[in-house]
Parts: C-alpha cells; sequence; structure tokens
C-alpha cells in the first residue's frame, strides 16, 4: 500500500462525505490486490498472522513448500499449521528471528524463516514470516565437506594396506607354517590348538575384509567399462545372495523391463553395488517380508529400483547414511551405501533414497543413456550456455 494513504484517510475519516467512502473503500482494494499480486510472484514463502499468530494470509510459495491448503490454512493458528515450528518460542521473542528447518515433506529441503513483527509504536499488530528455499546452498557445503573427508581418507589408505595389509599377509603365512607343524604334535595338543589357529584365521579375515572395504570405499578407480545388461547383473547379484534370502523367508518380486538397452559399464562394480543394496534391504526387512526389485527407463536414464517393506529409516539417520562407519544395523560396517554411490557417479549416475519408517525404503540407482561423467561449464558472464558432454 503507497506510504501514507492509511494515514490521509484516518486524518480525513471525520470529514468523509457518504457518497466517498465506496471510493476509498474500492482504492482499499486495489492496493490490497497489487500487495498480494506481488506476494504471490514471490518464489520465498510469506506468511502473514495477527496479533495472536492466527495466519491472515500466505502465498502459494508457502503452500507449495508444505504442501499447504491455503483454505483450510487462513484462519488458523501459526503453530497448527506449522507443527514443526516452536513458533510460541520464536514470537515470543517481539524481536527479528532467523532459523533454519528442514523439511521431509512433500520433498526433503532445508529452509531459513526469517519472522519479524509488525510493530506500530510498541504495538504488535501482528508478524510476517519469510521463507526462502536454501537446500542449494546446504548441498554445496555438505559436498564441500563431503570431498574433502574422501580427500583426508584417500589420503590414509595407501598408508592403511601398508601398514596393516601387509602385517596381515604375514601372519597368514606364519599361521600355515604353525598348521604343518601342528600336524606332528601330539593328537590332544593338535586337537587344542587347531582351535586357536581356527579363530586367528576368521579374525585375519575379517580384518582383511574391514581393509578391503575401506580401500573399496574412498580410494578412486577406472571402471572397466563393457556393454552389459542390467538385468542379469541382477540376477547374478540375487543368486550370490540366495541363501540368506531364503534364510530370512524374504519373498523377492522382479518387475524386469524386458527392452531395456545394454549399458556401457563395469561389471563387476556395478554387481558389488547391486549386492550391497540387496543385503541392506534383507536386514532391513528382517524376515518375513517382500523385496521388490523393478528396472525401467525414460528418455534420460535407466534406473533400477529396490523397493522393500521393512522398518524404515528414521528422518534423524537418512541425514547420515551416507556419512563413513555411520550404520543403523549392529555388525553393519557403515561403508556399503558408500561404496555403492562412488560407483554410480563413477558411472556417471546417482542414488536416491526414499524412506518412511515402518513402511518400508526405496533405492533408486539412476543410470544415465548417454555417457554424463563429463560437464562443460557455462563461460562466466553467459549464464545460458551449458550443455552435456557425451564422449
Amino acid at each position: 500500500m503507497k506510504a501514507g494513504f492509511l494515514e490521509k484517510l484516518i486524518k480525513r475519516v471525520g470529514r468523509i462525505e457518504p457518497g466517498e467512502v465506496q471510493g476509498f473503500l474500492i482504492r482499499l482494494m486495489q492496493e490490497k490486490g497489487f500487495l498480494e499480486r506481488v506476494f504471490e510472484a514471490l518464489q520465498e514463502g510469506v506468511v502473514i498472522t495477527d496479533a495472536n499468530g492466527i495466519i491472515t494470509y500466505l502465498n502459494k510459495a508457502t503452500a507449495d513448500i508444505f504442501a499447504l491448503r491455503r483454505s483450510a490454512s487462513v484462519g488458523e493458528p501459526a503453530g497448527r499449521v506449522f507443527s514443526g515450528i516452536d513458533w510460541d518460542m520464536l514470537a515470543g521473542h517481539n524481536k527479528v528471528v532467523s532459523r533454519d528447518l528442514e523439511v521431509f515433506y512433500p520433498a526433503n529441503r532445508y529452509l531459513n524463516i526469517y519472522l519479524a513483527p509488525i510493530d506500530d509504536a510498541g504495538l504488535i499488530l501482528g508478524r510476517v514470516m519469510i521463507i526462502r528455499d536454501v537446500t542449494r546452498h546446504r548441498r554445496v557445503e555438505a559436498e564441500k565437506i563431503e570431498s574433502e573427508t574422501l580427500n583426508v581418507l584417500t589420503l590414509l589408505a595407501a598408508g592403511v594396506a601398508h601398514e596393516i595389509g601387509n602385517p596381515l599377509n604375514s601372519l597368514n603365512i606364519h599361521l600355515q607354517l604353525a598348521e604343518r607343524k601342528l600336524a606332528k604334535a601330539p593328537p590332544k595338543l593338535r586337537e587344542e590348538l587347531r582351535g586357536i589357529l581356527a579363530v586367528s584365521r576368521g579374525e585375519i579375515k575379517r580384518l582383511d575384509s574391514i581393509v578391503k572395504n575401506f580401500l573399496a570405499a574412498i580410494r578412486p578407480t577406472t571402471p572397466n567399462l563393457e556393454s552389459h545388461h542390467l538385468n542379469r547383473l541382477l540376477q547374478d547379484s540375487l543368486r550370490v545372495l540366495e541363501p540368506e534370502v531364503a534364510d530370512r523367508s524374504i519373498e523377492v518380486v522382479l518387475e524386469l523391463h524386458s527392452s531395456l538397452p545394454a549399458m556401457t559399464i563395469d561389471g563387476d562394480q556395478v554387481k558389488q553395488a547391486f549386492y550391497n543394496l540387496i543385503r541392506n534391504a534383507c536386514q532391513g526387512i528382517g524376515t518375513g517380508g517382500v523385496l521388490r526389485i523393478r528396472t525401467d527407463m525414460d528418455e534420460d536414464n535407466v534406473f533400477v529400483r529396490f523397493i522393500d517393506n521393512g522398518g524404515g529409516i528414521s528422518p534423524q539417520d537418512m541425514a547420515n547414511l551416507f556419512k563413513p562407519y555411520f550404520t543403523t544395523k549392529a555388525t553393519g560396517s557403515g561403508l556399503g551405501l558408500l561404496i555403492v554411490r562412488r560407483i554410480m557417479r563413477e558411472h556417471g549416475g546417482e542414488i536416491e533414497l526414499e524412506s518412511e519408517p515402518g513402511i518400508g525404503t526405496t533405492v533408486t540407482c539412476y543410470f544415465p543413456r548417454l555417457d554424463r561423467r563429463m560437464r562443460l561449464l557455462q563461460a562466466k558472464g553467459d549464464e545460458s550456455k551449458e550443455e552435456v558432454i557425451d564422449v
């Protein structure tokens, strides 16, 4: 509303002729309509409440961000509509407050909320909340931290392979020598020591597996690219896990697209990724559940989707799934998903997770139909030019 219009109206209210009232009301509606059109054009969310926290207006961007129906939200307390925000605490400051917020529905995104009182000479008439989507900024920061972490881990990888791998090989050789000498020992002593040697071999094997998983998760590799069919690789991975699937009484339902194109990929790496995801799904299900594996494609990607009806993953754990050594399992290494994501990114693809506690988890692997491991960035000052390089 134009500055001073209300003040002029208030000063003249005692001298307004009845015929002028309609004109003033029309002018007020026009001014209000203009402001609403401005708010509707904004990509940021705008919420206005009265002094008691009752919503008097929210724009379309707000409704889209929080999946709200405006007609059902206007007239309701803001604390009820935005249940994840402690409205009373924020509004109780009676000053400008800026806080970050994570939203999981209808899409996982990070928001910054800016709440300011509408003050008239110390009297709080209401409040306005501005909502900005800062997801891109947060993800850039997270990727930067992740990159720096992996760089540090990569530098440690060579040392780990040398300092742990070589002694393990030496121990394994000495155990073999001990077994040979044990053959000449008395039967009673041979029986006692055989159990000790078996435990030692098992622990060496376990340590060797930990080292290999660590290196596989962080060490850059060069994929051995050949033509493969994803459906066949999936079936090979399932065949390896058949005993575990059967032991857990899990029903595996395959919904495989019959006309998927052959993909230029590293078959062994992709099978490793599928193996990890199928095993994760089985562990998430427990016993007696269903794992649905679906392959399909669109114009840009061929994708493989793993859908289980296990216990799901909490929103708090979802944010940590790709951190090294984070696991929700009692015996997990916390490197499985990290390995899968590295494999997918080395193929120019990506992995996407969706989960709802008590309902289940869906993991989707996207394989680009064209090679997208390289991208030409736009020249400075020319934001319109950015193209994908097909190599």
